[in-house]
C-alpha cells in the first residue's frame, strides 16, 4: 500500500456510504409501495415446486431462449451480474492493497477461473445486447420496433455499467497478472495476453479496481433514486416475480382469466357487496401487490409489444406502455396512498378525514405536489382536452383481444391479461362504461342466453339438417349412462351458418367412428366466456351457475373420470376446462381435433382419399397459447392428406384473428383490422384452404378472406375447420347406418326373483276381490302403509295421508311430501316454490291437486331434495346435488279410481277426461322390483308418470311377467301416442339423472 492506493480506498469506502443509502432507500420505497397492494395470499405456496421452477426458469433461461440471440446474451450478462458482484466488491481490498483479493476463495484456481469467465461473458453478452438495441431501435418506423416507448436514458445507462464492470473484471486481472506475475494458461488463458500490453504497476491495479467500484456505486446510487427504472431493478424483482407467478406449476398466467378477488379471496356475486367488496380494479390501489410487483419488474424489452396484434395494426394498446404507465402512476401516487390518502368513487378525500368527514388540510399539505396532483388522474377514462388524463385511456383498454401473446413471451411472468380484465370488470360493474356493442352482448346473453339474442329452441336447428338421428338430452335420452361424451355444440356451432358446417362434420365423424355422444339441445346455454372477458363477471358467473346445474344434472351418478364433454370452440373449451372448476363444474373437456386424433390414432377413423391440396393452418389463441393445443390438429390435418404450408407467426407465436377478449362484438375503427392482417399472412403461403379449429376464428377469417377476394386477391381460397378436412377424406357411411352407430340401446333392469313374482300374483288375485272404493278409505295398516305411490325404504308411510289420497313417495325417515305433491325424498326437503296443501279427499281431487293451475316460472316444481338445491331452468324434478329429473313439468297423474277386470293377468284402469299423455317416468330398483306403471316386461325404464298403483294391500306387488298387476294396463279415452319410456334408475343410493323437455 501507498499514498495513493489509500486515498483511493479511502475515497471509494467514502462515496460508497451515500450510494448504499440511496439503494436501500429504494428498496424500501418499492417494497412499501407493493405492500399498498390488496392480498393476495394464494401466491406463497407450494414453496418447493415455486422454488424449483423460478431456479429453473432463471438459471435455464426457458422464458429469454424463445428469442435466441438475445437469449444467450442474457444469461452471460445476468451471471456476470450475480456472480461478478462478488467479483466487484472485491474492490474494496484491491483500492487499498492491489495485491490482495478476497481471504480463502481469492487465491484459488477456481476463483481464477471463474473470474476469467465472468469478464469476458458480461463484456460479449453486453456488446451483443447493446448491437441488438440499436438493430431494433425506433428511429426508424416506430410501431416496428419493440423497443419504441422504452426508456433509452435508463437502457443506456444500464449497458454502460455493465460493460464498465465487464472490463473491470478483465483489467483488475490483467494488470495484476502484469505486475505480479502468477499467470495460470488454464485460469487466465485470456487476462494473461491482455497483459502483455499493461505495464507493471500497483498502482495501476489500485485505479483499475477503483473504477470497477466507483461503477458499482454510481448503479447503486442512480437507481436508487429512480424506483421505475425496471431495466436496472428486474435485476432484483424478478425473481421474485417468477416465484409468485400466477401457476404454481411453472405455467404462464394463461387460460382461466384470473377470478375476481377482493380481500385475497375469490368473489361470489351473489354474496358480493359492492360497498365493502373490490370490483376489479378502478384505482392503482385495488390491485394486488402482486400487480405492483409485475408492474416493478418490467424490463422495457418490448417482447409483448412486438408480438400484440393490436399494437401491429395500429391500435393504441401496446401491453409494455400500460404496464409501465400503470408503474409510473403507482410510484407517483405512493406517498399520498402511504400517508393515509384516499378517494371515494365521488372523488372526495374520506381518507385524510377526521371524524367530522373534514379534511385535514395540513397533514394533505404535507404531501408532494406531484403526488396528490397524480392522485387526481382516473386509472381508465376517455382523454379530454385541458383535464388531466386518465392513465389508461379507454379505447386502450378496450383494444385488447385477451389473446395472451404478451403473456406468452414476458420473460418474467408479468399478468398482462389478469391486469386488464380487472380494470373491464370495474369499468362494466362500477362505472358501467363500456363500448356500446357490448350492450347489445351482455342484455342478449342474460335475456337468451347466447350472444345472438337467437331462441333457445333454434339451437336444435342444425340437427334438422342431418341425415342420421342424433340424441337429444332430455328428448331421445333421459340419462347420461352408456354415453361416452356430451357434446357441448356451443353458440356458435349452433346459430352461425359457417360454425355449423363444424358441427355437421363432427357428429358426422363422431357417429362414423361408433362414438355414443349426446347433445343438450335448447337446454345449452352460452358459457359466458365473452361475458367474462368483457369484465362482466355477473353475467358470467350466473351463465355459469346455470349450466353446470344442468351439467350436473345430466352427469348425476356418473363418476368423475366419466363426465367427458367434448367441444368444437376454443372458448367454451377454455371456459369449461379452465374456468368452470373454480365454480364447481369439474368435467374432462376435450377439443374435437384432439378427439378426432385419438380416433385416428386408435383406427376408429381411417382416412382413405386424400385430400392433397396446400393447407396453412391458424391457431386459435384459446386453444393454443392458453391451452397449449398444436399438435393434435396439424396432426388431423396430416392424416387427411394436406399438404401444410405454416405462416410465419405461428405456433405459441400465431397471430390473433381478433376475435378474443369480446372482440368479436366490437367494432374495429382504429388501424388496420386483424382479420385482414392475418388472412394476409395465410394469402402469403398460397394455400388452397385456411383451416383452424375455433368458430369465432372461423368467422373472422372468412370475413378476413372476402374482403380480399373483393379486391382480386386471394380467389380460390376457402376457410375451413380441420375436421371438415377430416371428413373429406374418409368413407362416408349411409345414415341408418350412422344412427345405429350412436344408438344407445337401455340397459334390461334385473328381472324379478321367481317367489317375488308369485307372491306379486297372489297380492292381485287378493286385490281383485276388493271393492276399490273400500280400499281408498281403509284406514293404514301397519304392514302395508296407505299412502300411495312407492313406498320405500322399511315400506314408510307417506307422512300426511290420512286416507288413500296422499300422494308421493314415502321415502326413509318419514319425509313429508312438499305440499302433497311430488316425491318427497329423504330430509323432507321441501320443493322450493312448491306451497304446502292438504293432501286430496279423492283420486280425482289428487290429480287435480298435482296438476299446476298457474305457471310460476321464478320457481321450480317438482322433487323437493337435500340441501334445497334449485333445478335448472326452475321447472321439472329437484334432486340432490341440483339434479333435475326428465320432464320440464310435472306430468299430470291420471285417477286412481279403477275398474277391475275379469281377468287376472289384465286389470284394466279407466280414467275419464285423461289429461294429455306425459313423457313416462318412474323409479327402478336394485332390487330388480319393477316400478309400477311399467307395460312392457322388457322395458329397461318404468312408466309411472302414466299412473300410480293403490298400494292399500300390495304395494309392490308384480304380476308374473314382472309387471305391476295393478297397472298392466291403463285405458283412457282417445289415448295419445305412447310416450318413449323413461325414467330413473337408482343403483347403490345413486341419484337420478334429470332433463328437460
Amino acid at each position: 500500500m501507498n499514498a495513493l492506493t489509500i486515498t483511493l480506498g479511502t475515497i471509494g469506502v467514502l462515496l460508497s456510504i451515500p450510494a448504499w443509502g440511496s439503494f436501500f432507500l429504494g428498496v424500501w420505497r418499492i417494497v412499501s409501495a407493493i405492500r399498498i397492494g390488496q392480498p393476495a395470499p394464494d401466491r406463497w405456496r407450494p414453496f418447493f415446486p415455486r422454488l424449483k421452477q423460478m431456479v429453473v426458469e432463471v438459471f435455464a433461461h426457458t422464458r429469454m431462449n424463445k428469442f435466441r440471440t438475445v437469449g444467450w446474451g442474457h444469461w452471460l450478462v445476468m451471471i456476470g451480474f450475480l456472480l461478478g458482484s462478488i467479483v466487484a466488491m472485491e474492490a474494496y481490498i484491491q483500492t487499498f492493497n492491489p495485491e490482495g483479493n478476497w481471504p480463502l476463495i481469492g487465491g484459488t484456481a477456481v476463483y481464477h477461473f471463474i473470474d476469467e469467465l465472468l469478464g469476458i461473458g458480461t463484456v460479449i453478452g453486453i456488446i451483443a445486447l447493446v448491437i441488438i438495441r440499436q438493430r431494433n431501435h425506433p428511429r426508424g418506423p416506430a410501431r416496428l420496433s419493440r423497443f419504441s416507448g422504452s426508456n433509452f436514458r435508463a437502457a443506456y445507462f444500464v449497458e454502460a455499467v455493465v460493460l464498465i464492470e465487464g472490463l473491470g473484471m478483465i483489467f483488475v486481472k490483467a494488470g495484476k497478472i502484469a505486475t505480479y506475475g502468477h499467470a495460470n494458461p488454464w485460469t487466465d488463458f485470456f487476462t494473461m495476453r491482455v497483459a502483455e500490453f499493461l505495464p507493471g504497476s500497483p498502482e495501476l491495479v489500485s485505479v483499475f479496481a477503483f473504477i470497477k467500484l466507483m461503477s458499482a456505486m454510481v448503479w447503486l446510487y442512480v437507481v436508487g433514486r429512480n424506483i421505475n427504472w425496471g431495466v436496472a431493478w428486474h435485476r432484483f424483482s424478478a425473481f421474485f416475480n417468477i416465484y409468485f407467478k400466477r401457476e404454481d406449476d411453472g405455467d404462464v398466467a394463461l387460460g382461466a382469466a384470473k377470478p375476481m378477488m377482493s380481500g385475497g379471496k375469490p368473489i361470489n356475486m351473489e354474496e358480493a357487496d359492492p360497498d365493502t367488496d373490490t370490483f376489479g380494479a378502478g384505482n392503482i390501489e385495488d390491485f394486488s401487490w402482486k400487480g405492483w410487483l409485475d408492474f416493478t419488474t418490467c424490463t422495457e424489452c418490448g417482447r409483448c409489444q412486438s408480438q400484440c396484434p393490436a399494437w401491429n395494426t395500429g391500435k393504441p394498446l401496446s401491453p409494455k406502455l400500460l404496464i409501465t404507465s400503470l408503474r409510473d402512476h403507482g410510484y407517483a401516487k405512493a406517498p399520498y396512498l402511504l400517508a393515509g390518502g384516499r378517494k371515494d368513487m365521488g372523488g372526495d378525500e374520506i381518507g385524510l378525514v377526521d371524524g367530522d368527514g373534514k379534511v385535514l388540510e395540513d397533514k394533505l399539505a404535507a404531501i408532494s405536489e406531484a403526488a396528490r396532483t397524480e392522485a387526481e388522474r382516473k386509472l381508465v377514462g376517455e382523454t379530454v382536452a385541458g383535464e388531466l388524463a386518465p392513465v389508461i385511456d379507454a379505447e386502450t383498454l378496450w383494444s385488447c383481444t385477451n389473446c395472451g401473446a404478451c403473456v406468452e413471451q414476458c420473460p418474467v411472468d408479468i399478468e398482462h391479461v389478469d391486469h386488464i380484465i380487472d380494470m373491464r370488470r370495474y369499468q362494466v360493474l362500477i362505472e358501467s362504461e363500456f363500448p356500446s356493442e357490448l350492450a347489445g352482448l351482455f342484455k342478449n346473453l342474460e335475456n337468451k342466453g347466447n350472444p345472438w339474442g337467437q331462441n333457445s329452441k333454434d339451437r336444435l336447428n342444425w340437427i334438422d339438417e342431418m341425415d342420421f338421428d342424433i340424441p337429444v338430452f332430455g328428448q331421445d335420452a333421459d340419462s347420461f349412462e352408456d354415453y361416452e361424451y356430451l357434446f357441448w355444440v356451443g353458440c356458435a356451432g349452433a346459430y352461425e351458418d359457417r360454425a355449423k358446417k363444424t358441427t355437421k362434420a363432427v357428429a358426422e365423424l363422431l357417429a362414423t367412428a361408433g362414438v355414443k355422444f349426446m347433445v343438450l339441445g335448447a337446454e345449452e346455454t352460452c358459457t359466458g366466456d365473452s361475458a367474462r372477458r368483457a369484465g362482466n363477471e355477473f353475467l358470467f358467473q350466473q351463465l355459469a351457475m346455470q349450466n353446470i346445474e344442468l351439467l350436473n344434472s345430466v352427469f348425476d351418478g356418473v363418476e368423475e373420470r366419466k363426465r367427458k364433454i367434448v367441444v368444437t370452440c376454443a372458448h367454451c373449451f377454455n371456459a369449461l376446462g379452465n374456468e368452470y372448476p373454480e365454480v364447481g363444474g369439474k368435467y374432462e373437456v376435450v377439443h374435437h381435433t384432439q378427439l378426432l386424433n385419438r380416433l385416428v390414432r386408435q383406427k376408429k377413423l381411417i382416412p382413405v382419399a386424400s385430400v392433397d391440396e396446400n393447407v396453412t393452418y391458424h391457431d386459435p389463441c384459446f386453444l393454443g397459447r392458453h391451452n397449449k393445443v398444436y399438435d393434435a390438429p396439424r396432426e388431423l390435418m396430416a392424416a387427411s392428406g394436406t399438404t401444410l404450408k405454416e405462416m410465419p407467426r405461428h405456433g405459441e407465436r400465431s397471430m390473433c384473428c381478433g376475435a378474443g377478449g369480446a372482440r368479436m362484438w366490437m367494432e374495429e375503427n382504429i388501424g388496420k383490422r386483424i382479420n385482414i392482417d392475418r388472412v394476409d399472412e395465410a394469402l402469403e403461403t398460397d394455400p388452397k384452404k385456411i383451416a383452424t379449429g375455433c368458430p369465432f376464428c372461423r368467422v373472422m377469417l372468412t370475413d378476413g378472406v372476402t374482403a380480399r377476394q373483393e379486391s382480386g386477391q386471394g380467389a380460390g381460397v376457402e376457410v375451413v375447420d380441420v375436421a371438415q378436412l377430416m371428413l373429406s377424406s374418409i368413407t362416408r357411411l349411409e345414415p341408418e347406418k350412422l344412427t345405429a352407430n350412436i344408438k344407445v340401446i337401455p340397459r334390461e333392469k334385473p328381472a324379478a326373483p321367481a317367489a317375488a313374482k308369485a307372491e306379486a300374483k297372489t297380492a292381485v288375485v287378493e286385490k281383485e276381490r276388493t271393492e276399490v272404493v273400500e280400499a281408498a278409505e281403509a284406514p293404514a295398516a301397519k304392514d302395508a302403509p296407505e299412502g300411495k305411490g312407492l313406498a320405500m325404504k322399511g315400506l314408510a308411510k307417506a307422512p300426511g295421508a290420512k286416507a288413500p289420497g296422499g300422494k308421493g313417495l314415502g321415502m326413509a325417515g318419514g319425509a313429508k311430501a312438499p305440499g302433497g305433491k311430488g316425491l318427497a325424498m329423504k330430509g323432507a326437503a321441501k320443493a322450493p316454490g312448491a306451497k304446502a296443501a292438504p293432501a286430496p279427499a279423492t283420486e280425482a281431487g289428487a290429480a287435480a291437486a298435482q296438476s299446476p293451475t298457474q305457471e310460476q316460472p321464478a320457481k321450480p316444481k317438482g322433487l323437493g331434495l337435500a340441501s334445497g338445491a334449485k333445478a335448472p331452468g326452475g321447472k321439472g324434478l329437484q334432486m340432490k346435488g341440483a339434479a333435475k329429473a326428465p320432464g320440464a313439468k310435472a306430468a299430470p297423474v291420471e285417477s286412481k279410481v279403477a275398474e277391475t277386470s275379469s281377468a287376472p293377468e289384465a286389470p284394466t284402469a279407466e280414467t275419464p277426461q285423461a289429461p294429455p299423455a306425459a313423457k313416462a317416468g318412474g323409479l327402478g330398483f336394485k332390487s330388480g322390483a319393477k316400478a309400477p306403471g311399467a307395460k312392457k316386461a322388457a322395458s329397461p325404464k318404468s312408466e309411472a308418470a302414466e299412473t300410480e298403483a293403490p298400494k292399500s294391500e300390495a304395494p309392490k306387488s308384480e304380476a308374473p311377467n314382472g309387471d305391476s298387476a295393478a297397472e298392466k294396463t291403463a285405458e283412457t279415452p282417445s289415448a295419445p301416442p305412447a310416450a318413449k319410456p323413461g325414467g330413473l334408475g337408482f343403483k347403490a343410493g345413486a341419484k337420478a339423472p334429470g332433463r328437460k323437455s
